[in-house]
């Protein structure tokens, strides 16, 4: 990979992890409603599930899906029912910390790394990746490449959404003020199916 190439990957990884998408404006909601320290795992969760899913599309997923459609056709419902329940989650959510009625939690691990995988803007961040930056000449090494750029600069973008979160808790320690940021939380993340209906 040519440091030009690598440097336009660099830049496509940085913009597509630091702009707003599922990901991101759930751990602005964790970070508000659990802080940062408890909202790690979610976002370890997010880097390295990301990650696997990279490797996945890059040695040969991606192809599964364009060779199958209706399996990418299942993979958008059943992502787009589960962004919904979340969404509705987050937005019914109401206390900050400790859960308030003790049944609020931040998203494990597990659960982020799972849900890269039906994250719709995960996928199409990842296809593009590949699509765009492997290499035809060397496929082994590109894949790895592109997936370790995107593991280097994925967290740190993500986990800035989680750290904005956190200095908003003073602000959205009134209730109301809180109830209002979940209910738009909530509707924002809803909104990020928008590219995937229409």
């Amino acid at each position: 990979m040519t440091s030009d190439v690598l440097l336009a990957l660099v830049a496509y990884a940085f913009v597509t992890s630091i702009t707003p998408g599922p990901n991101n404006f759930m751990l602005l909601s964790s970070g508000v409603n659990f802080g940062f320290v408890r909202s790690i795992p979610h976002m370890l969760g997010i880097g390295i599930g990301f990650v696997v899913l990279l490797l996945a599309v890059g040695f040969g997923l991606g192809a599964v899906l364009t060779t199958f459609p209706v399996l990418h056709t299942v993979l958008k419902i059943v992502g787009g029912a589960y962004l919904l329940y979340l969404a509705w989650k987050i937005a019914m959510s109401r206390s900050v910390e400790s859960g308030g009625d003790g049944t609020a939690q931040p998203m494990t691990f597990l659960q982020a790394a799972a849900f890269q995988w039906v994250n719709p803007k995960a996928w199409v961040m990842a296809v593009t990746a590949m699509a765009v930056f492997s290499s035809p000449a060397n496929p082994f090494l590109s894949v790895v490449l592109i997936a370790a750029v995107f593991g280097v600069i994925n967290l740190p973008c993500v986990s800035s959404w989680a750290g904005f979160g956190m200095a908003l808790r003073g602000f959205l320690s009134d209730p109301v003020r809180l109830k209002w940021f979940n209910i738009a939380m909530g509707v924002l993340l809803a909104a990020t199916l928008w590219p995937m209906v229409r």
